[in-house]
């Protein structure tokens, strides 16, 4: 005689609940890898049941010791910063750039206020000129006042990002060329060796005159100092993808070359069909390396060009020599690592959805 266990089915069903969330889990854990985040797998894990004592290990190695590496530098830096005189004073510790921190965002906070209110203002006296039968005297008044932190923050990444897009415009097709014709490998690579070393301080002054020469309208669609920046930027961050488009694309298996020959392809269709998904690796590898570099360049062009961004902010802390701008200098410091480190994720989120690996 057979016996049927009642809980069968919902023992089975159970299981099978939790098969297909650990299935999610591992799927989501590609995508938190991607970002950064991938200390929350073992967690989320050891919260569904699955051997929390096996999870342990990894909750070590990817949160607690990031966490504790964190604690010490900061216990660190609070011990030793008051040791170390200046000649703005004492080197702040962390609880006086936190305090900074948050100034200057209530001073973001009032600065947005100061410029809503003065919108609603010019807004008030153009309609009152409308309603006068005064049309013709409405005119569109742009708020002067001073740019806050976070004004500051979008303008040098806009700045990075316009410098960083002509650099992979041109980097990319050169990069493409050099890497299918030997004779333009051979043409490009002196440039490349020349030009890759020179600092961002070399090119500043160059650009500046080129800019000022050429760029001679007030009233253009960019400022100068922005087109400055920018340009140095561009001039110093094309070498990563340039070398390693090249470096992919000269690296496609001799095979698939051969195939599209076979196949009479054009160079067009050589080129999107088969050059660039086989060097997609490298050239986002390029990417990367060129948006640190940009970003890297970026804050001492704002410095000499004056553009209004986190450059031009330190060196304003740095000419006001109160007793706050040690610390918000430092506030700026770590904005900036930041800031690039949030850079650095996002391109390598866009070359997880364009490229594949073999665990992906």
């Amino acid at each position: 005689m057979t016996t049927i266990d009642p809980d069968f089915a919902a023992k089975e069903a159970k299981q099978a609940r939790r098969e297909r969330l650990f299935t999610r889990i591992n799927k989501a854990d590609a995508w938190l890898k991607v970002l950064g985040l991938g200390w929350i797998t073992p967690m989320v894990k050891a919260a569904a049941g699955d051997n929390p004592k096996a999870q342990m290990k990894d909750i070590w190695q990817l949160f607690c010791v990031p966490i504790l590496a964190i604690v010490l530098f900061l216990t660190a830096w609070g011990t030793l910063a008051p040791k170390v005189q200046t000649s703005l004073g004492a080197v702040p510790g962390p609880a006086q750039v936190w305090e900074q921190a948050v100034a200057l965002h209530e001073d973001a906070q009032a600065k947005a206020e100061s410029a809503r209110v003065f919108e609603e203002r010019v807004e008030q006296r153009n309609q009152r000129l409308i309603d006068a039968g005064r049309a013709d005297e409405v005119k569109d008044i742009a708020y002067t006042g001073a740019p806050s932190y976070y004004d500051q923050i979008w303008t040098s990444i806009q700045t990075v990002f316009f410098g960083f897009l002509v650099a992979t415009v041109v980097a990319v097709p050169l990069g493409i060329s050099a890497g299918l014709s030997v004779t333009a490998n051979a043409a490009l690579n002196p440039i490349i060796q020349i030009f890759k070393p020179v600092s961002p301080l070399a090119w500043l002054p160059i650009v500046t005159m080129v800019v000022s020469a050429v760029y001679t309208t007030n009233d253009g669609l960019f400022e100068k100092s922005f087109l400055v920046s920018a340009i140095t930027v561009t001039l110093c961050s094309l070498w990563p993808t340039l070398i390693n488009t090249a470096l992919g694309v000269s690296s496609i298996d001799k095979d698939l070359v051969n195939v599209s020959k076979v196949l009479k392809m054009n160079t067009y269709t050589k080129i999107t069909k088969l050059v660039l998904p086989s060097a997609l690796p490298l050239i986002f590898t390029g990417l990367r390396l060129s948006l640190g570099v940009g970003w890297m360049v970026l804050i001492a062009a704002e410095m000499l060009a004056q553009n209004p961004g986190l450059g031009k902010f330190v060196w304003d802390e740095f000419q006001n020599g109160s007793s706050d701008s040690l610390a918000r200098i430092m506030v700026a410091v770590l904005t900036i690592g930041i800031i690039g480190f949030l850079l650095d994720r996002l391109m390598f989120t866009i070359q997880s959805l364009f490229t594949f690996t073999n665990n992906r």
